[in-house]
């Protein structure tokens, strides 16, 4: 997968008069700067709102898993991340002082195997930089204390310090991005009343780590106690985080002193020669989980914590956040440049909001699993970490940490024409999961297929259309009319993936999949098929390579009437 930076093609949007930003976006945490490059990426103007002056001096939310660097990498920015980030290869996992068989969470596959752990407000830094070379603008110190939508956009009102007179600022589109306590959630009338988990505590610690154990920054380490969990990982600069999850009795309710930490450290993980020095950040707190009931009223859309409070299990909050981020700048991008039918944007509520109930109800499993625990199960586990080498990702209700399952099943963008296969065949991805990756062919080059994915072309926002030749000369005309079919709508940029003879004469990249890793991937090997890729990497449409028109039609469905030459 390539980075890029605006594309040339693309016009730089600036707002029509009258309107501050095409988009508004309020809070400029990570999800609302991913969202404020993200558009400027795609060339829509971008006016952030923030209510804080500075950065924070610590970290909060601080990893970002596989699937996350691919989007990120989509839009330009995973490498900057990665510069100031400590790749994770490996998580350990102890049961009662027990050793589980270590978790590979880099076996996945994906260019972008190994989590990164940074620091939440190296991230911020990173990302603002970014935001500002490409053009976007910020103002902070503001507060939003409403908002009001008309038929042709979205006015935010707001002012500066306590006694400061209201301004105004108007957008054609606003994302609310203002964290877990948004404003904007509950003046849309999406609010949700938490559900809170009692007789709990979390206790916290950024500080440098002394002990008996590895001290590179290249893996993570989780212990099962009596009555609690714990985590260490590595935080940018040198640090380490360690956190405590455990039932509260007789635990005072404030933030830990550091002599307390470190007692409780030496306690669980067995070294009594663990030492905390330079602490940055000690903090407790108690938690909530929910999930508004949706994700966009009318102009306005939801991201990040300000549509979910997310539970710190697998650190899953500001990832799921940043997917966020990405799913609605090209959405709004290709609606603001008139090249998407309502069902686009519409699809970004149904989409992301069904997948934040989703995580929410996975979290909260693996929450409950490992917090409420009692004598028995604690017995089960302790037997059970001896004879199951998978049990650390069973114990988080997951095995998908690095979120690579996400999908869409039940997207309005999605269509599925491909024709059933037999019961031994792999079907192979469907419309609203994942575009696998594969090697293959150009131009003698040994590459991958995600070069061709994002940004294809160099269009921003363009969708990838994957001709798949099913090893038969016999396809070539029928590729050919699905070329033809979608040459009216521009940003569909075709790639012909061959396992066949070449096809001459075509003016588009054409792979080279003799050895069907491209076919097997999809789960076509055989047959020709059409599959159609999202700028987000999903597959929207799939069929028989012989159905141009189809493919046609679902253009017409999703895009609209081809625009004026």
């Amino acid at each position: 997968m390539t980075e890029s930076q605006t594309a040339s093609h693309d016009p730089q949007y600036h707002a029509p008069h009258g309107v501050d930003a095409d988009v508004i976006v309020v809070g400029a945490g990570p999800v609302g700067l991913t969202t404020g490059c993200a558009l400027r990426h795609h060339g829509v103007s971008c006016l952030l709102l923030e209510q804080r002056t500075e950065i924070k001096a610590y970290s909060r939310a601080n990893n970002l898993w596989a699937r996350p660097q691919e989007l990120l990498a989509g839009i330009g920015l995973r490498d900057a991340l990665a510069e100031q980030a400590y790749p994770v290869h490996t998580i350990n996992f102890f049961v009662n002082g027990t050793p589980t068989t270590p978790i590979p969470i880099a076996d996945v596959a994906s260019p972008f195997p190994e989590v990164l752990y940074s620091g939440q407000d190296v991230i911020e830094r990173t990302l603002g930089s970014t935001f500002a070379e490409r053009g976007g603008r910020i103002e902070r110190g503001v507060t939003v204390t409403d908002v009001v939508q008309d038929e042709t956009g979205v006015t935010v009102v707001l002012r500066r310090g306590e006694d400061g007179p209201e301004e105004r600022r108007r957008g054609r589109y606003l994302v609310a991005a203002d964290g877990a306590r948004s404003t904007i959630r509950a003046r849309l009338g999406l609010d949700f009343e938490p559900v809170r988990l009692a007789d709990c505590m979390n206790r916290q610690v950024d500080a440098r780590l002394s002990w008996r154990r590895s001290q590179h920054p290249d893996q993570l380490w989780f212990f099962y106690y009596e009555r609690g969990f714990a985590g260490i990982m590595p935080v940018w600069g040198g640090y380490h985080r360690l956190f405590f999850l455990a039932d509260d009795t007789g635990v005072p309710d404030r933030d830990p002193t550091l002599p307390e930490i470190q007692a409780l450290a030496r306690e669980v993980t067995g070294d009594d020669t663990l030492t905390l020095t330079d602490p940055q950040w000690l903090t407790h707190s108690r938690f909530a989980y929910g999930v508004s009931p949706a994700y966009a009223r009318g102009r306005v859309f939801l991201a990040g914590d300000a549509g979910h409070l997310s539970l710190p299990i697998g650190g899953q909050g500001m990832n799921a956040g940043l997917h966020d981020a990405v799913e609605i700048a090209w959405r709004l991008a290709m609606t603001l440049r008139g090249e998407a039918q309502p069902v686009v944007l519409a699809s970004y509520d149904s989409e992301r909001g069904g997948e934040h109930a989703r995580l929410s109800a996975q979290q909260a499993r693996g929450f409950r699993w490992t917090v409420y625990r009692g004598t028995i199960t604690d017995t089960v586990l302790g037997l059970a970490a001896k004879a199951l080498p998978n049990l650390g990702s069973l114990l988080q209700g997951t095995d998908d940490m690095q979120q690579m399952g996400v999908s869409y099943p039940k997207s309005p963008l999605n269509e599925d024409r491909l024709p059933g296969l037999g019961p031994l065949l792999r079907s192979g991805p469907k419309p609203g999961e994942r575009a696998p990756d594969a090697e293959v062919t150009h131009r003698g080059e040994t590459t991958s297929l995600f070069r061709f994915l994002a940004n294809p072309d160099g269009w921003t926002t363009g969708w990838a259309l994957l001709c798949f030749d099913g090893r038969s000369v016999e396809a070539h005309p029928a590729l050919r009319d699905a070329l033809r079919a979608v040459t009216p709508w521009p940003w569909i940029r075709p790639r012909l993936v061959l396992a066949g003879p070449v096809l001459d004469g075509a003016e588009v990249p054409v792979l080279s999949d003799l050895d069907g890793r491209a076919h097997g991937a999809y789960g076509v090997e055989g047959r020709p098929a059409l599959v159609l890729v999202r700028p987000d990497g999903h597959i929207a449409f799939r069929s028989g390579g012989e159905a141009g028109e189809t493919l046609a039609a679902y253009a017409r469905r999703v895009f609209g009437a081809p625009p004026a030459a």
